[in-house]
């Protein structure tokens, strides 16, 4: 709800409020934001007091030496008033100068979401405030749009810069986001990475200074993820206050943290200003991203509660918004580009009888793709790996029972196919420098009409006669060359080419919603809020080694959903890692995501068909919580352990995922607890898992009457056939024991295997089902 009392305007959610003041210069003041406030509650109490005089302060007048902005909690700002701090706006105005000053204008409140022409933005909004403010000078106006989605506890936040001016003015920063908090200590998490180690969890403190957080890749990156928290130094996974940023869009970002010497914390968000320059021309605007907010004073979990609700609500939409997704089996790691039809017919016929119901044909079925040096650009079937072409291949995907997904990388092109020896201006390059490769190929300049126009004709022919039901849509390499023949100012590139890249995806999918689009960008390199309207999931990393997604999806966790992150099961050793890892805890670090298979089912054991059969009808049976459930990370005092727990909306079941790095030797004892539930009586009960004959190595041989190799061809065809059964535990208990923990079995310290002992080791997990009790069962 948003109301406007006098110079103030208030924007509530179910929990918090945001409150901003207009001071007597006309200039926005940040007064207030945290958890729900009184209706009595108003901006003049909880206002900053300024009375006295701050020394080396410029002030804003000069009839008034207490009013210097550098020592206020601003809403916005500008260059050349006496603000030394970083200016969310950098505008080269018509006399030549930086210096701005926009005030207070008018402002404006409408019922629901206000749209925007380029970008997309969240839906469903409650209302919208808009304030507007104009520069003294000239005839330049910024427009404030703030979004209150209540339910969600978020709040979004975008600008439009208007000339209405006869000069042009050109733009070399503007963010999206600008506010000042007093200093409680912050500590700064971000999502920092690279390819096949995406999203990895760093915190630093908040000190005095700018701490940055951006991308120049042309995507919002692998390297740091858009979204950042802040909390007070003592906040943990359930205590402590939390604010959460995000950002709906998919190329260079920025944002800043910065602290003055009055202990006062600037947080800007938006475009990143490296390389971008945009000249606004009279009677044009300028639209920036959409970012969003929110807090929590339940810590961590409790704001990535809010934007799990708010990316499921407000952000996925079209015919995948809150559904269950399929269970997929894609054959990249088991052929690479190796394939014919008959390998895949085999592989999908496999698939089926384990219970999987989409295949995925992914790189390699066009023009000359046996390799990643060409073919790319040439989406017209290889016939001699698909002979009869994709939609007869197609239909018999779906006479064995499966849906058909299919991939495609249309933003590049190899050097090395029909598109670029017939199209070479097609490609982003400079004409007067050599070309600079990554993974082979270059990037298609979305900039230009034809080359969008290419690509929508070229995928969408292969959609419709196909009849496609899932697309995984790649992009493997960073952009460098940022130049478009187009262009006359090449400032314009970066955000031109998202826009290009929006208006493709737009063209696409919108007149296809069956279709589920699965974004990918060398894995995680561009898993954002912008993709997510788009593309209801997005494949997590190309690691599908479990023990590196436990720290993948951990640092995912705190901002985005299980339902957007694609996470496979795939063979091991790891082709990422070398790392060897239980079946089980592969199936269960997916289970918290959108389950799929990648490996080649010809070379399972039987025991492991078996396995696979029964961890693919357990996931269809529990798949809406795994994939809606209410998601909370577990602390754990022990560094070698990683808990996630998921549970059903009505709090009366609850999954929970206890994994194991490095087992230590004499492992103590450890406790489960279970948080989230309904009053009441539970019962929990461990997952049945096997444990393979193999894992036991020569410590085999001393339980058997007679003396075997551990690696013979006795153990071998033993380990095919058969498996030991590993430690199941049930206990009947109230939702306070659980919520306080439960001792479990105790782990394998040495002394033998036994039904009563947990056969963690390395790498081992198990997962535990809570169920309220019904009143037949007590």
């Amino acid at each position: 709800m948003i109301t406007i009392d006098g110079t103030s305007f208030r924007l509530d959610t179910d929990c918090t409020t945001y409150l901003i003041g207009k001071t007597k210069y006309g200039h926005l003041e940040h007064i207030y934001y945290g958890n729900l406030l009184s209706k009595e509650d108003g901006a003049d109490v909880l206002a900053q007091k300024r009375s006295i005089m701050v020394g080396s302060s410029v002030f804003y007048s000069r009839e008034d030496d207490v009013y210097s902005l550098d020592g206020m909690c601003l809403e916005w700002s500008d260059n050349g008033r006496g603000d030394y701090r970083h200016s969310p706006t950098e505008f080269k105005m018509p006399d030549g100068s930086f210096v701005t000053d926009f005030i207070y204008e008018g402002h404006e409140v409408q019922e629901g979401t206000a749209s925007m022409e380029a970008l997309p933005t969240a839906c469903g909004g409650d209302q919208t405030l808009k304030i507007t403010l104009k520069d003294k000078a000239y005839p330049i106006f910024i427009d404030l749009y703030y979004t209150v989605f209540e339910r969600t506890n978020v709040i979004s936040r975008r600008v439009v810069v208007r000339n209405e001016g006869h000069d042009p003015v050109t733009i070399r920063r503007i963010m999206s986001i600008s506010m000042d908090l007093p200093d409680e200590r912050f500590q700064m998490y971000t999502l920092d990475g690279g390819w096949i180690k995406e999203a990895n969890l760093h915190k630093r403190p908040v000190s005095y200074g700018i701490t940055i957080n951006s991308s120049t890749t042309g995507a919002s990156s692998n390297r740091h993820n858009p979204a950042f928290l802040l909390a007070e130094a003592d906040a943990n996974e359930d205590y402590g206050s939390v604010y959460a940023f995000n950002m709906i869009y998919s190329g260079n970002h920025y944002s800043i943290v910065e602290k003055n010497e009055r202990d006062y914390v600037r947080i800007c968000m938006g475009i990143n200003p490296h390389m971008f320059e945009w000249i606004l021309s009279p009677e044009e605007k300028f639209e920036t991203p959409e970012c969003v907010m929110s807090y929590s004073s339940q810590g961590f979990n409790g704001t990535s509660h809010n934007m799990h609700d708010f990316i499921n609500e407000h952000i996925v939409r079209g015919g995948y918004k809150k559904k269950e997704r399929p269970i997929l089996l894609n054959n990249w790691e088991a052929h690479f580009f190796d394939f014919n039809e008959g390998k895949l017919l085999r592989l999908a016929r496999d698939a089926k009888k384990l219970g999987i119901e989409l295949f995925v044909l992914d790189d390699g079925w066009f023009g000359g793709r046996d390799h990643d040096k060409a073919g790319l650009g040439d989406y017209r079937v290889n016939p001699k790996k698909l002979p009869d072409g994709m939609k007869v291949f197609a239909d018999k995907i779906r006479n064995m029972g499966l849906d058909f997904g299919l991939w495609f990388e249309p933003e590049m092109v190899n050097e090395d196919s029909e598109l670029y020896r017939s199209h070479p201006e097609y490609a982003i390059k400079l004409p007067n420098r050599h070309s600079v490769l990554g993974r082979n190929q270059l990037v298609l300049d979305l900039g230009k009409k034809e080359v969008r126009d290419y690509i929508v004709e070229q995928v969408s022919s292969i959609l419709d006669e196909a009849k496609v039901s899932y697309v995984k849509w790649d992009m493997n390499r960073h952009i460098a060359e940022a130049f478009s023949a187009v262009l006359q100012n090449q400032g314009e590139f970066y955000h031109r080419y998202i826009l290009g890249l929006y208006e493709v995806l737009t063209r696409i999918f919108e007149p296809r919603p069956h279709i589920l689009l699965e974004s990918c960008s060398s894995g995680g390199n561009r898993f954002d809020l912008g993709m997510l309207c788009y593309s209801p999931q997005i494949w997590v990393s190309d690691d599908t080694d479990p023990i590196e997604r436990l720290k993948i999806q951990t640092g995912l966790s705190y901002f985005y959903p299980q339902s957007t992150m694609g996470a496979h099961v795939s063979q091991a050793p790891h082709q990422q890692t070398l790392r060897e890892t239980p079946l089980a805890t592969r199936f269960h670090a997916a289970c918290f995501g959108c389950l799929g298979y990648e490996l080649d089912l010809k070379y399972l054991t039987p025991e492991q068909r078996k396995d696979i059969t029964e961890q693919i009808a357990f996931y269809k049976q529990y798949r809406e919580i795994f994939q809606y459930g209410r998601f909370y990370r577990i602390k754990s005092y022990k560094s070698n352990k990683v808990i996630w727990e998921t549970v059903r909306e009505d709090k009366e079941t609850a999954l929970t995922g206890f994994f194991q790095t490095l087992a230590t030797a004499a492992e103590s004892s450890d406790k489960l607890k279970v948080i989230g539930l309904k009053k009441g009586r539970f019962t929990i009960r461990t997952r049945p898992q096997k444990l393979y004959i193999q894992r036991f190595g020569g410590l085999i041989k001393h339980v058997v009457p007679v003396e075997l190799n551990p690696d013979g061809i006795i153990m071998r065809a033993a380990n095919r056939h058969y498996s030991l059964k590993d430690c199941e535990e049930t206990y009947t208990c109230s939702s306070e024991a659980l919520a306080a923990g439960i001792p479990l079995c105790e782990q394998f310290i040495g002394t033998g295997y036994r039904e009563s002992v947990r056969m963690l080791g390395d790498f081992g997990s198990n997962m535990y089902i809570t169920e309220k009790e019904s009143e037949q069962q007590r």
